[in-house]
């Protein structure tokens, strides 16, 4: 089967899927209501689907490693973070927890400005080696959540309540404002990273034969970097985070398509993670009663594909 063959039928997946997700339950005494509920949770399942899946592919091909994701940057936990820190310091009902506009800024100026100081003083310090950044990165994202997780011992149940629905990504509840905030930033970024695609062909090949074919490494390695961290962060602070998403769609789309070509892998990786999005969030609504959230799945499931991508590297 070609390859485009097989992105056509990711999309008429996807758009069934969907249709299932908006129609299921829906008359004509209710539409407009669960429509106007619906269709927010759907575009946010899209865009939170692809900034993952872009992010996550982009990751990959720049580290040149199947077996790793952004969450290894620190990001994820500095999110944790952020939400633990303002609840233990100023308590639950604090404008910045409250609101759900401010906490969306904050959250996201945080986490980019984070990532692009740590990038400034890797790079500044002439540790280009993407290796030593990943490895300062996880360092940080460990020590994120060690603070996380004592004050979160410390602060009253019941506002630790609040800072747990903040830990796993939920599509419950999606407030428009920062929606619309979301869709803008990730269509600009990812509209503007389509520029770099066939470089990113030429970094899947490794450092040393894309300088060898004329790119600019550490330059574009330095925007690439940044596109992940905005995406990450955008995604994140929109929904929570979803740890092994990212990696499950792309070797998914590897594993599917065969290709190196990253115009076909970041369509079908997008397409596979809408799938996958909208599918268990179907599941988790209709057979589960919302008894499970739907990052758990995900990363359970993700979890397990990582030890196989593991055992399967280590025979290699």
């Amino acid at each position: 089967m070609s390859i485009r063959k097989k992105i056509v039928y990711a999309v008429v997946l996807s758009g069934i899927l969907i249709a299932l997700f908006l129609c299921i339950g829906v008359n004509a005494n209710n539409w407009e209501y669960v429509l106007s509920r619906r269709i927010p949770r759907v575009i946010a399942i899209i865009i939170t689907g692809g900034a993952i899946a872009f992010s996550s592919m982009i990751f990959q091909t720049v580290t040149n490693n199947r077996i790793l994701t952004p969450s290894v940057l620190g990001l994820d936990s500095l999110y944790v973070f952020i939400q633990t820190f303002v609840v233990f310091l100023f308590g639950a009902k604090n404008l910045t927890v409250a609101n759900n506009n401010v906490n969306f800024i904050i959250s996201v100026s945080l986490m980019i400005v984070f990532s692009m100081a740590l990038y400034k003083v890797m790079f500044k310090l002439g540790n280009s080696n993407i290796l030593f950044l990943l490895l300062v990165g996880l360092i940080f994202g460990t020590l994120f959540q060690s603070l996380s997780s004592f004050m979160q011992l410390l602060i009253d149940p019941n506002e630790f309540a609040v800072i747990q629905d903040r830990m796993f990504a939920s599509f419950n509840s999606i407030n428009l404002k920062i929606l619309l905030m979301s869709v803008v930033i990730v269509i600009l970024v990812i509209g503007y990273t389509y520029g770099y695609v066939k470089i990113l062909d030429a970094l899947s090949l490794g450092r040393e034969q894309a300088i060898n074919l004329g790119v600019e490494y550490d330059r574009v390695v330095k925007k690439m970097l940044i596109v992940i961290s905005i995406l990450v962060s955008v995604s994140t602070a929109l929904v929570g985070p979803i740890t092994f998403l990212g990696l499950l769609v792309v070797n998914l789309s590897r594993e599917f398509l065969n290709t190196y070509k990253h115009k076909y892998l970041l369509t079908y990786s997008i397409l596979i993670s809408i799938v996958a999005l909208v599918g268990g969030q179907l599941v988790i609504e209709r057979v589960m009663n919302f008894n499970t959230p739907l990052s758990v799945v995900i990363n359970f499931v993700g979890g397990v594909y990582f030890i196989y991508l593991l055992l399967k590297e280590s025979k290699a």
